[in-house]
Formats: structure tokens, C-alpha cells, sequence
């Protein structure tokens, strides 16, 4: 059922150890990889940042923010980009802007981390959502890809 617009806000916030669970959900895991999901967050939770979208106190969508360091130059030995990764709105809350509050609290998140820039690998119907949010088609950023993946 498609939520009345307004009534019902969207909390961002990054994602706690107790939210495996529903992340495992939306990254449609089986139930019995929850102990070794749990701990791949633990032992990546420096580089991959998990944040959560919730209405009415549950977990409707959630996006992620992987942080990659980069080679330093003379100018700059901290240098760190971000990718945006798994992003996932449940169907029945998409269209609401749940999704553009998650992108907001990442590039926020990527600005007080200073990263050099955020990419993501867009669905072609999400393309458009990007542009909206700042991103934009970059003619040097060229992708390579292992055949059958």
C-alpha cells in the first residue's frame, strides 16, 4: 500500500549492528548467510558504509557507501573516493523520496569525509534520479567487466 505523501517522514540514518537482519532482507540474502553477513559488515564497516531509510519506525530502503583510498600525490596523501552501492527502496515506499533522502545523507556524508568524488553504477531507469542529485556522465570514468558477471 503506497503511503499518503507528508504523513508519514522518512528518518535517514546510518545503519547499527542490529540492522543486519533487514539489510540482509533487502539485499535478498538467504536466512541461513545472516551470521556471515553480520560479520562481513563488522569487518568492513571502515569502507563500506551502511545507511537505512525508515517510516513509521521500520526499514523501508537502504543504500550504501563504499569508501575506496586512493594513491596519494604530493599535494594530497589523503585521498579517498566513494562509490554508492545497493541501492534498494521497497516497492511499495518507492516514488516517495525515500530514495533521495538516502542519496542526500551519503553525498553529505561524502563532503565531511572530504572524498575526492562519488560514483555509482545506475540501473537505466535510475540514470535520471542521479542527474537530479548532483551527479552527472563522465566521458573519462570507463568500466571493465570479468565476462558472466
Amino acid at each position: 500500500m503506497r503511503l499518503p505523501p507528508g504523513l508519514h517522514p522518512v528518518i535517514v540514518r546510518r545503519a547499527a549492528a542490529t540492522d543486519a537482519a533487514v539489510l540482509a532482507e533487502l539485499q535478498g540474502l538467504e536466512p541461513g548467510k545472516l551470521a556471515a553477513w553480520a560479520e562481513w559488515i563488522a569487518t568492513h564497516a571502515e569502507t563500506h558504509l551502511p545507511f537505512v531509510g525508515e517510516v513509521d519506525g521500520h526499514v523501508v530502503a537502504a543504500a550504501w557507501l563504499h569508501i575506496a583510498e586512493r594513491v596519494p600525490r604530493n599535494d594530497a596523501f589523503d585521498r579517498r573516493c566513494g562509490d554508492v552501492q545497493s541501492v534498494m527502496v521497497r516497492e511499495d515506499y518507492r516514488n516517495q523520496g525515500i530514495g533521495a533522502a538516502l542519496i542526500t545523507a551519503i553525498l553529505a556524508e561524502a563532503e565531511t569525509r572530504n572524498l575526492t568524488h562519488v560514483t555509482v553504477h545506475s540501473s537505466r531507469r535510475a540514470v535520471d534520479f542521479y542527474l537530479r542529485h548532483g551527479f552527472s556522465h563522465h566521458r573519462q570514468l570507463l568500466i571493465w567487466q570479468q565476462h558472466g558477471h
